[in-house]
């Protein structure tokens, strides 16, 4: 057989569907993968039963149906405080995991560089070798997630063409300050970078925190390509749609991109998911309430059990810390994937190894998610007691 890519051996499956797998073998409550177990609204469900009967059925515009495009700008331009043109700085994409790896083959040339903060979402590190480029990252330190401005500048000074920004961050769920955006974007254009963000848990965040578009500082519309999506802000993670927002030149050359990688999202979903964004204020005030009593009752069993986790910010992630089950000789030498695997096997709840997010050597901490019902929650807490059982 001829010799495949080199690039492929750059990186490994992603792990966190890996762990959905195990954890469906395994009949386990699966906290690894993050996506509801709850429905999307009902009227967006309505809608997609009426366009189940009624159409469209076919190819939409190849960049995004019109009326989507129009509400996306719409939504947006606050937001970004900017007039946004859904005529020509709108795309929309087969999930936000498109939309990024149509930025990054937009912007980056083989042998460009790409800064990357750490812990991160881990294609961001796939989207950068499979474009040709090289990845650079930047520390976000534990427990609250800071990071260093010289190691960012170091970054652009060694040739960083492009930074990646999740904001707010999964997975430790950071959300960027007002002083650290301005910091980001006065070395974005002192050393002419381009800034890709992910910004698909921009709903989902917790008082006092705000979430700030980088895309809307002086100076950084122009080099900014805003990546978004549908799914975790509606519940429909499996309807793979998302959509970039960027100047009509970027825009227009993303669309080039996009054009052969998928053609086009599916267009009944398209036109279904217009419903979602004619939504009153008050459809995220309730996101936001109903996922703050989550967290707040997913962290309050934790403590009970005497399990030690960070605070998430935003985002409906939180980062267990094991290092207490690894000094024990029954996990001695066992590395967080191993434990992830056993946990879902023996205690029968799924969680991400944490070195699957950290390009720095972190092996004791493990991402669970809160993005379930009350009883299901429940049940986890419950069969996490038997985990915390090791440590008595």
């Amino acid at each position: 057989m001829p010799q495949m890519s080199n690039r492929i051996h750059l990186f490994t499956d992603s792990v966190i569907r890996r762990m959905t797998r195990i954890s469906d073998a395994c009949g386990a409550i699966n906290l690894s993968q993050g996506f509801p177990d709850f429905p999307p609204p009902k009227a967006l469900t309505d809608t997609l039963k009426t366009i189940a009967d009624e159409g469209p059925h076919q190819y939409s515009v190849t960049y995004g149906a019109d009326n989507l495009r129009e509400a996306i700008a719409k939504k947006a331009a606050p937001v970004l405080h900017h007039a946004v043109s859904a005529e020509d700085e709108v795309l929309v994409t087969c999930g936000s995991t498109e939309a990024m790896m149509c930025a990054m083959m937009t912007v980056c040339n083989p042998g460009d560089k790409v800064a990357i903060f750490s812990p991160f979402y881990e294609n961001y590190m796939a989207d950068t070798i499979l474009c040709g480029a090289e990845p650079i990252f930047i520390p976000l330190v534990p427990p609250a997630y800071t990071f260093d401005p010289a190691l960012l500048e170091k970054a652009f000074q060694d040739g960083a063409k492009a930074l990646v920004l999740c904001n707010p961050s999964n997975p430790c769920g950071k959300v960027f300050s007002l002083e650290e955006l301005e910091l980001i974007a006065e070395l974005a254009i002192r050393y002419d970078a381009f800034v890709i963000t992910d910004e698909v848990y921009e709903h989902i965040i917790y008082e006092p925190y705000r979430h700030i578009a980088i895309a809307s500082l002086p100076g950084m519309w122009e080099r900014t390509i805003t990546c978004n999506s549908f799914s975790k802000t509606y519940s429909i993670t499996g309807w793979r749609l998302g959509y970039l927002i960027a100047p009509a030149e970027i825009a227009d050359a993303c669309r080039k991109v996009h054009d052969f990688l998928t053609v086009g999202a599916p267009a009944p979903l398209q036109e279904a998911v217009v419903t979602a964004l004619n939504f009153p204020e008050s459809y995220y005030q309730e996101l936001q309430q109903i996922y703050t009593e989550k967290r707040q009752y997913f962290l309050d069993g934790l403590d009970t059990l005497g399990i030690a986790h960070n605070i998430p910010q935003a985002t409906y992630y939180v980062m267990i810390d094991i290092s207490a089950w690894l000094a024990l000789p029954r996990f001695y030498n066992w590395s967080d994937l191993q434990f992830c695997e056993w946990m879902t096997e023996t205690i029968g709840v799924a969680a991400v190894p944490g070195s699957s997010f950290f390009r720095e050597p972190v092996h004791h901490l493990i991402r669970l998610h809160f993005a379930r019902e009350k009883d299901t929650l429940t049940e986890a807490l419950k069969r996490l007691e038997k985990l915390a059982d090791y440590l008595k």
